[in-house]
């Protein structure tokens, strides 16, 4: 198997699905798939058996979803141009604009081209409970969703629903405390909407997540808004811990301590580990100094801080060894680039009977491909 490559494992992604499916019957509300953190299109005749759909992030995003899933296809973007609202109107289900500008500018253009699409605004509920500045959605000054002061009532007629998305990977407690804002400052809304839309951000399939709790915020929020229907969109909660990515070590040089060089890459493969930041898990190493034999693991890019971090090992390193990052399946693959013309790593699938199947390699033309 040639490296780098991000495995998927069917049978670890239709055990996160499973719980997803169990939140819908137990709840009654929608989960769509977020494609922004994951969008391994080669699952999605697996992804769709249990979901209603994905959420796009633009045309492009729409596109895949209408290719791939063809179920729901809601559409956001914090602003979307001429060039492209007619495409978008054509082939989305919800269109959810982020200002009530936008919403002007272009509800009637979709109406006239897709007289039975949803139309909805995502709203700010101007509760902050993210740490990380950068995944902040309701951060002081955010562009993301339209505040109670900058609401538009004029535009409720023509409004199906109400977004929000003020999470990242976060348990229910934190939802608590956003739709406790959200139905404080949007409640005279809510009941002339038809769907309110709890965005991404829910950290369900992770071990310790209130799975019960979920389902208990989201059945009392329908007993207080009848008829109103939920949907949630997760990305992260898709692809968490089912799947890894594979290297090899190409070098091993010294500098005040062992530096082993992969054939894989932080900045362009795992970006959210430098972006977060994070520390990624490694298949069976320490920390630093925790075992025996301790090394710098670096990428293979120009960039002096291509760097995965120090790890620590039971045996000696050696070139040729396989190194593989765990949970690397969301938010990777979709942010992945050619930078410094590196290769992108493959896409596999580990299928449930045990067979791997490369689905996808990546050589020159991606790099070419982007250029001019």
């Amino acid at each position: 198997m040639q490296t780098p490559v991000y495995i998927c494992e069917e049978k670890l992604l239709e055990k996160n699905l499973k719980i997803l499916e169990y939140v819908q019957n137990r709840s009654g509300a929608k989960i769509i798939l977020a494609l922004k953190g994951f969008a391994m299109h080669s699952t999605f005749d697996l992804v769709g058996e249990y979901l209603h759909g994905c959420t796009a992030s633009g045309l492009h995003e729409a596109l895949l979803s209408k290719e791939f899933m063809n179920k729901e296809t809601h559409t956001y973007a914090p602003a979307f141009k001429d060039e492209e609202i007619e495409e978008i109107a054509k082939i989305s289900d919800t269109i959810v604009f982020n200002s009530p500008t936008q919403f002007k500018k272009y509800s009637k253009i979709a109406k006239t081209i897709n007289p039975n699409i949803n139309l909805s605004l995502r709203v700010n509920p101007e509760c902050s409970t993210v740490e990380v500045a950068l995944y902040d959605p309701c951060a002081i000054n955010s562009r993301l969703g339209t505040t109670l002061k900058n609401f538009d009532e004029s535009l409720l007629d023509d409004i199906n629903g109400l977004n929000f998305h003020a999470l990242c990977e976060q348990n229910v407690d934190a939802l608590e405390s956003v739709l406790k804002a959200f139905e404080k400052n949007f409640g005279k809304y809510i009941d002339k909407v038809s769907h309110i839309n709890f965005g991404g951000g829910h950290h369900i399939t992770k071990d310790g997540y209130d799975v019960e709790k979920l389902i208990e915020v989201i059945k009392e929020f329908r007993s207080r808004h009848k008829n109103i229907e939920v949907y949630l969109e997760p990305g992260e909660a898709i692809g968490w811990e089912c799947g890894y990515l594979v290297s090899t070590i190409l070098d091993i040089v010294n500098n005040g301590m062992d530096i082993a060089i992969l054939d894989t890459s932080a900045e362009a493969h795992m970006p959210d580990t430098l972006s977060m930041p994070y520390r990624a898990e490694v298949r069976g190493a320490g920390v630093a100094n925790e075992k025996k034999y301790t090394y710098k693991l670096a990428g293979n890019t120009c960039l002096a801080g291509d760097i995965m971090g120090d790890y620590s090992f039971a045996q000696p390193l050696k070139v040729g060894d396989k190194v593989i990052f765990e949970d690397q399946i969301h938010y990777t693959f979709v942010k992945s680039t050619t930078f410094n013309g590196i290769k992108l790593p493959s896409l596999a699938i580990l299928r449930k009977n045990g067979d791997l199947e490369i689905v996808k390699e990546f050589g020159y033309e991606e790099y070419k491909s982007r250029l001019s």
